[in-house]
């Protein structure tokens, strides 16, 4: 039995139902792939689900604002693929008529879609012949054929992509990839029971007693560690509590979503130094002193690059701030349900 008549056997079998399979809209299944990058599918599916509802076309993505795109987006992290999802359904309205490209080129001009995500839209909307290949194929394929090149770079996606290119279904490339990927997710899984493996006669890292060293991969850069001093400053307007918002801008991580207003330093402050920068980190952005304020201890975010520490003051002030920092602006607690926060952020607030 060939390769992938094998390997679609074994996916009528146990293959995954989900709510962007066995469709052919090139919108829906680019935004499946989208949210699914660095997302479980169990967080993804509904993410994928509330994303439909509210941006049901291309078109409605693309008329939204980039402040109810990043809201929708929140809590799945890595935000800028909210930002280059919402600028290629832009440029698909207004350099493509409207219409999704068709060929593996032009869905390759979208911005944010590298080789992997072409090739599913490429192959599950278009059915054209061009493999997927993700953490799951690099290491099905790895084992299967004994390849030792560290995955994750330029020159182990072309390696792979030669080889599955001999294999692919030509008649049915959308299944063959769905079985692909859900064969090396839900079988070929990091501790897998090779017994139950339809192709453990042919699996050359199982011949050899590999397994467990397959696929090879590069070595991760340490995270760096960086120090944020958030100042949750409130006041009260009559009846109503507010506090105060500013939005990131830099070319930096979270561009785009708000957060109280932020200290960095560049190492860990004592209790002390912190005492005395709360005092004037007030002062300078309200123009007033805090009536109190408390500390919170450390909380540690970890971003793929990045570990965040951070630690939020909370404080009140005696009256509102005579003018607002630049990019900044004044909320309530019921207010801010509305505006896309980072993670870090949502949880802490969800804690009080």
């Amino acid at each position: 039995m060939a390769f992938s008549e094998k390997l679609e056997a074994w996916y009528t079998d146990f293959g995954r139902t989900l709510p962007w399979r066995g469709i052919d809209d090139p919108y829906r299944i680019w935004l499946s792939e989208i949210i699914l990058q660095q997302t479980r599918i169990e967080q993804g599916r509904d993410y994928w689900l509330r994303f439909v509802e509210a941006f049901p076309t291309v078109d409605a993505l693309a008329t939204a604002s980039e402040e109810q795109v990043l809201r929708l987006w929140q809590g799945l992290g890595y935000y800028s693929r909210a930002r280059n999802l919402h600028t290629a359904a832009q440029y698909i309205m207004n350099e493509c008529n409207g219409r999704f490209p068709t060929d593996y080129d032009g869905i390759r001009q979208l911005k944010g879609v590298g080789r992997y995500t072409a090739a599913a839209i490429a192959s599950f909307a278009f059915r054209l012949p061009y493999p997927v290949i993700d953490g799951n194929v690099y290491r099905f394929i790895a084992r299967l054929r004994g390849i030792s090149t560290p995955i994750g770079t330029d020159t182990a996606y072309s390696e792979f992509e030669n080889i599955l290119q001999t294999l692919i279904d030509r008649r049915r490339p959308d299944i063959f990839n769905a079985a692909l990927m859900d064969f090396g997710s839900l079988q070929c899984r990091p501790v897998p029971d090779c017994r139950q493996c339809p192709f453990n006669t042919e699996c050359n890292a199982l011949r050899t007693d590999r397994v467990s060293l397959l696929p090879v991969k590069a070595p991760k850069a340490k995270p760096t560690d960086r120090w944020f001093y958030y100042f949750d400053l409130r006041w009260q307007h009559g009846e109503t509590e507010y506090l105060m918002l500013h939005c990131r801008s830099a070319n930096d991580i979270w561009r785009g979503l708000y957060e109280f207003p932020l200290l960095e330093t560049d190492h860990r402050l004592t209790d002390d130094e912190l005492h005395t920068n709360s005092i004037r980190f007030i002062q300078d952005t309200c123009a007033c002193l805090p009536l109190n304020h408390t500390v919170t201890i450390e909380h540690h975010h970890q971003l793929s690059h990045r570990t965040i520490h951070a630690r939020f003051v909370r404080a009140d002030l005696p009256q509102p701030p005579a003018s607002l920092p630049e990019n900044t602006l004044a909320t309530t607690i019921e207010d801010i349900k509305k505006i896309p926060l980072p993670r870090l952020i949502d949880r802490y607030l969800q804690q009080l």
